[in-house]
């Protein structure tokens, strides 16, 4: 993959892909067990993968001006079917995205989380030549996305969560860190 854009590219979501992102998140929350990563908050689980698939949309969107793309997945996986796909699928290259809040991020900075611990982690960590669009959905002005640029793993620079209690178990991207 290249990176086909170099500059934040903003998208408002029509509400055929919220639908989409709201029924997944609705069906799936069901089917995920984040006991290893102590969240066993339903309510977070559901607005976890809802964001996600919001961010998912965004950026299928930006892509399609440049690329066949495909995905997002909305096949709902039970016990040892679920996998670690790619979110999008880009010319057939395998792309992660991650997205946050605009409330979370005005409360804890612009940033990403990755699972990084013994019990749980994020394979893409692995992965130095994996690509990743960041994402930040602004719910405050819903249902708008900022859509950032791909980076490779490898361009990236990871950083410890603000959080005290979430140092151990995971790392950070923050936007301000972005190359």
């Amino acid at each position: 993959m290249k990176k086909f854009y170099s500059s934040v590219t903003k998208i408002n979501l029509e509400l055929g892909a919220v639908k989409r992102a709201w029924q997944f998140a609705q069906q799936v929350v069901s089917t995920v067990d984040y006991s290893d990563s102590n969240q066993h908050q339903t309510k977070k689980i559901l607005d976890d993968h809802f964001v996600s698939k919001l961010g998912e949309e965004a950026c299928k969107k930006v892509l399609l001006q440049y690329a066949d793309v495909r995905g997002p997945d909305y096949k709902i996986y039970n016990g040892k079917q679920k996998n670690w796909d790619a979110d999008l699928f880009v010319n057939d290259i395998g792309v992660a995205v991650k997205t946050q809040r605009r409330t979370n991020a005005n409360k804890y900075s612009l940033s990403w989380t990755f699972q990084c611990s013994q019990k749980r982690r994020d394979i893409i960590l692995d992965q130095l030549n994996a690509w990743i669009i960041f994402v930040e959905y602004d719910d405050t002005q819903p249902y708008n996305c900022y859509v950032y640029p791909p980076y490779q793993i490898k361009e990236l620079k990871f950083a410890a969560p603000r959080l005290l209690h979430l140092q151990a178990s995971k790392k950070v991207i923050y936007a301000s860190d972005l190359p």
